[in-house]
């Protein structure tokens, strides 16, 4: 039986816990309750029950009620050892501060009573160790001015929880609706175990004799977690568990379903000093880059069962030339005569339009260009304290000129509710930060979502990435799209090419996908969700538009013959020499 369960999900979840500890046959516990934060309010709601009899009403509710929806769940199974079975005395225990409820959860118990000076803010409602030490702890936090967890100094924390741990076992759960922290008991006594949940996936059902939690049992939605439990629960269904142990003496620090801080034990007085006392980075900011040359061959072959006698063909394979990308030569050649003519298309891209009446059965497209890219450091245009947060706000002027960068696809209103969901998650995960969000989302994407050649077509939407995790460039390009616009953040879809140079990065065989968003009073700047990495002098940029059949290499049409139609395509990106 789990002393409790917490869960931090990205995104708002609804699953059913059955405390099977009350069921006929089983020992009953001295109590139990469930904290949780609904619509991620800044106000927790907790039921819980004092020496419960078996087959509690109560514990019916908490598997059916459709209302125990949240990002972040906090479950508490007591066996008491101080104080007696009151609801004063069940966790998990509520207190408010800075405009937010807090709540704390504990595994274990203090050897003997400590002696501590009342505070003059938070007082103890019962009598039990823990809601002693929680009032001790919220007096230490008032007093230093922290606001909320995300304020708190993790290593002064962790450093608290190592002193208290010296009077009895210590490992305890503590969150102000928005962060989650757990300390593992430094002396082992009692275990914690860390499960961070990766969609896709099917049904996931977890727990033991006395407990079963459903995540999938009100729908199956893709949102990452991390689950901490006093104990090893077990999956009973589709998805596989994969628990890890907290190492004694850790701290570690939750939000939306990712792991913010994770420290290690510190030093016991007789060892050597720490060394490495950090919190998990944040996304690393790109080191500037040297100015690069290079030199791009883009052939496009298509072939066809009978021979084609008119046909249309737009191409976009002329590399933008502005103050961050310079080109420097470019030349294609057709193996079909054909009428041209050259224009810049309704998104500034140089296109050209070829008219061909002389029949076909083999067209070859070998287009080659010399560019100096000039994107060496992406990020250097002001300085790092000047922040922008969500929401932006744009000029009414500014934002008819963005809107076509700024709309969603059409997409069924509840899926774009689920994405919406999801892209607000990096917005608090990040406390609404632009920058730090949209850096999220790239490394988040690169290091959840798997790069499969075959597995999507055209008309895969961003949805169908998400749910599924797994796409190519072009996919995960559309995804980044769409969060970013239903955050109100213009974005475009580009296409181009990419260096990979000595080390390989996940790219298509041809052409290459990735996204721009307008920054205020900095203008457009690419990220690469492909490769989680912001582009510089390795991205060659071609064409832009709201998605891809805005700025696709090739397309055409054919008006008479054709037949069956094959297409090959090797581009090849070097250094110049």
């Amino acid at each position: 039986m789990p002393n409790f369960l917490a869960m931090s999900f990205e995104g708002t979840l609804a699953p059913s816990f059955d405390l099977r500890c009350l069921h006929p046959g089983h020992k009953l516990p001295d109590g139990w309750g469930i904290g949780f934060y609904p619509g991620d309010e800044p106000a927790a709601i907790i039921l819980k029950e004092p020496a419960p009899p078996s087959g509690s009403i109560r514990s019916e509710l908490i598997k059916v009620w459709e209302h125990l929806e949240s990002s972040l769940f906090l479950l508490h199974i007591r066996t008491a050892t101080w104080g007696t079975l009151t609801d004063a005395n069940t966790q998990p225990f509520k207190r408010a501060w800075a405009r937010r409820e807090w709540l704390l959860a504990h595994s274990g118990s203090l050897t003997h009573r400590l002696d501590l000076t009342p505070s003059q803010h938070f007082e103890p409602v019962g009598s039990t160790d823990t809601e002693l030490l929680f009032c001790e702890l919220m007096s230490t936090i008032a007093q230093n001015g922290w606001r909320s967890i995300g304020d708190v100094d993790p290593l002064r924390l962790q450093l608290w929880f190592d002193s208290v741990n010296e009077h009895g076992s210590m490992t305890m759960v503590l969150t102000d609706g928005l962060d989650l922290c757990v300390y593992a008991d430094r002396n082992d006594e009692g275990g914690v175990f860390v499960w961070e949940l990766l969609p896709p996936y099917g049904r996931v059902v977890f727990g033991d004799d006395d407990l079963e939690v459903d995540l999938s049992k009100r729908g199956i939605k893709s949102r990452k977690g991390v689950l901490i439990s006093s104990d090893l629960l077990l999956a009973q269904a589709d998805h596989p568990s994969n628990w890890r142990r907290l190492a004694p003496g850790s701290l570690m620090v939750v939000r939306q379903g990712a792991i913010r801080v994770d420290l290690p034990a510190l030093p016991r007085r007789d060892d050597a000093p720490r060394t490495n006392i950090a919190a998990r980075p944040a996304p690393r900011l790109p080191a500037p880059q040297e100015p690069k040359e290079l030199t791009v061959t883009h052939r496009t072959v298509y072939r066809y069962s009978k021979p084609v006698e008119r046909s249309m063909h737009v191409l976009r394979l002329i590399p933008v030339h502005d103050r961050l990308q310079s080109l420097l030569d470019y030349h294609i050649d057709f193996s079909v005569e054909g009428k041209l003519r050259e224009y810049d298309d309704v998104f500034g891209n140089r296109a050209r339009r070829m008219l061909v009446e002389t029949p076909f059965s083999e067209l070859v497209i070998e287009a080659r260009s010399r560019v100096r890219v000039l994107d060496a450091d992406p990020l250097g245009y002001r300085p790092l304290r000047a922040r922008s947060t969500i929401p932006l706000v744009w000029m009414p002027w500014q934002r008819e000129v963005l809107q076509p960068f700024l709309l969603p696809p059409e997409l069924p209103e509840s899926e774009l509710h689920e994405l919406t969901e999801y892209a607000m998650s990096f917005v608090q995960r990040n406390d609404a930060d632009l920058l730090d969000t949209l850096l999220d989302m790239n490394a988040s994407i690169y290091g959840e979502y798997e790069y499969k050649q075959g597995t999507t077509t055209l008309t895969t939407s961003p949805f169908d990435t998400y749910a599924s995790r797994v796409g190519v460039c072009q996919d995960f390009a559309n995804l980044f799209i769409c969060l970013a616009r239903l955050l109100s953040v213009p974005a475009c879809y580009t296409c181009g090419y990419i260096y990979t140079g000595p080390v390989a990065h996940r790219m298509s065989e041809a052409s290459h996908a990735w996204a721009q968003v307008y920054l205020p009073e900095v203008g457009w700047r690419g990220f690469d969700p492909t490769n989680g990495i912001l582009t510089q002098t390795d991205h060659v940029r071609v064409a832009v538009g709201r998605n891809f059949r805005d700025a696709t290499p090739t397309s055409g049409t054919i008006f008479v013959g054709g037949g069956d139609e094959t297409l090959e395509v090797d581009v090849r990106v070097e250094l110049a020499t």
